[in-house]
């Protein structure tokens, strides 16, 4: 049986071990394949394993031998699911693995707009606190979240798990979702229609997936209803966001940060608006890299590979 990696170099730099699947195989692993490069590295493998590298029809048609195809992430929008089933290969993904690292980078993107740790460190090291006058200076605003709300759109695991750390930290939580789990429900945790959400939160934190029904979901009309001083946060998908929107929003003072851990389009492009939008804190798509969350994401999708050697597949996705 022959299997490939087509993309795992942001899953595995060379801190991770690949021997779960290695040894269930004729394996090869690589760094990154082009789409150009697909059919020569992939067409007589069994298995293929993608994170970004994108898996369309056209691409499967070009690929007689493949049966399995495990998405190395949550999202599976990279593989068309509907032409694999049509084809009988299988498709899995890798859900859960990334839910206390993510729910814990929301509030380390959160606390940076609130206390600019990072900026007041690098001008103390310059010389600033030196110079002063005072015991005590601030170059920013500073936010206190206790008493706050947390507006969540989407309450999956990770949704979940932040808002039991906004409600650690003294917030209150306003949910939307589509299906409502009331045992949650609380003094300080109420789930609510996006009008309400958008209109009362402080904070606007995005954990839904990317569909026809979220994609561009935080846009001018959105905007218009909140807050002016809101905080947006998102470490879901970038499209989720019309990024010329926000941008005015910021620039205006509409809205008075923004945190974001992906881009419509990654790598950023320069020519991106959020680049050069005011208070606005970009990172590099990490909420989901912790070494401890991409060990994770490894155990499932060999898990995942095993399942479907013994005929009995986990975590596969239906068209």
């Amino acid at each position: 049986m022959k299997i490939v990696v087509l993309d795992g170099f942001t899953l595995n730099p060379g801190d991770l071990s690949w021997e779960g699947i290695e040894k269930l195989g004729d394996f090869t692993v690589y760094d990154r394949t082009t789409l150009e490069e697909i059919e020569d590295r992939a067409y007589d493998c069994e298995i293929i394993f993608t994170n970004k590298t994108a898996l369309s029809m056209e691409t499967l048609k070009r690929l007689p031998k493949l049966k399995y195809i495990g998405v190395l992430a949550t999202g599976y929008n990279v593989v068309d699911v509907k032409a694999a089933s049509e084809l009988g290969i299988t498709v899995t993904n890798t859900p859960a693995y990334g839910t206390a690292s993510v729910a814990q980078f929301v509030f380390a993107l959160l606390l940076e707009v609130c206390h600019h740790v990072g900026e007041h460190n690098d001008v103390v090291k310059e010389g600033a606190w030196t110079n002063c006058k005072d015991f005590s200076f601030w170059n920013y605003p500073l936010i206190e979240l206790s008493g706050k709300t947390m507006g969540i759109i989407g309450m999956g695991r990770i949704g979940k798990a932040s808002s039991k750390i906004a409600l650690a930290f003294g917030m209150n939580v306003l949910a939307y979702n589509p299906s409502k789990d009331k045992s949650l429900e609380s003094d300080s945790f109420k789930y609510v229609e996006l009008d309400e959400l958008y209109a009362k939160s402080d904070v606007i934190n995005l954990h839904c997936p990317l569909n026809d029904n979220t994609s561009g979901i935080i846009n001018k009309r959105s905007i218009s209803k909140m807050k002016k001083g809101v905080i947006i946060i998102n470490t879901s998908r970038g499209p989720l966001i019309v990024e010329q929107d926000l941008a005015d929003a910021l620039n205006s003072g509409k809205v008075a940060g923004a945190a974001v851990d992906v881009l419509s389009e990654e790598p950023a492009l320069k020519s991106n608006p959020l680049m050069q939008a005011k208070n606005c804190l970009i990172t590099p798509h990490i909420a989901w890299a912790p070494k401890e969350s991409r060990q994770r994401l490894m155990d499932i999708a060999v898990d995942n590979l095993l399942q479907f050697i013994g005929e009995i597949p986990i975590n596969v996705i239906k068209s």
